[in-house]
């Protein structure tokens, strides 16, 4: 997981990495341990928030394993919750380029 490799670069901007996935809590733990992830991983319970975001990815249907799954992407939120930048992509095989990301963030 790439965010794993650059997430020590936001830290040092003063930044907290949180991820948000529709994984259960046990898959996120295991991730946690396997791939020694150190920033915050939430469940969102019925997706609450990826459908809030409007961020679900549209072709998968409720019967589907991966109902519920997020179009990949990342938010930049400042400490009094508004969204200073948003970066998404369409398909599930391409991520938000991260020296982006990280460009955003240190405009912050």
């Amino acid at each position: 997981m790439q965010l794993i490799e650059i997430s020590d670069q936001f830290e040092d901007m003063g930044i907290s990495v949180v991820a948000l996935t529709y994984d259960s809590i046990e898959t996120l733990k295991t991730v946690e341990e396997d791939q020694g992830v150190e920033f915050t991983m939430l469940h969102d319970e019925n997706v609450k928030h990826v459908n809030a975001f409007g961020i679900r990815n549209p072709d998968y249907e409720p019967d589907h394993r991966f109902y519920g799954i997020p179009l990949p992407g990342m938010f930049l939120v400042s400490p009094d919750g508004v969204i200073q930048h948003k970066f998404g992509e369409e398909g599930y095989r391409i991520r938000p380029d991260f020296s982006d990301v990280l460009e955003a963030a240190a405009s912050l």
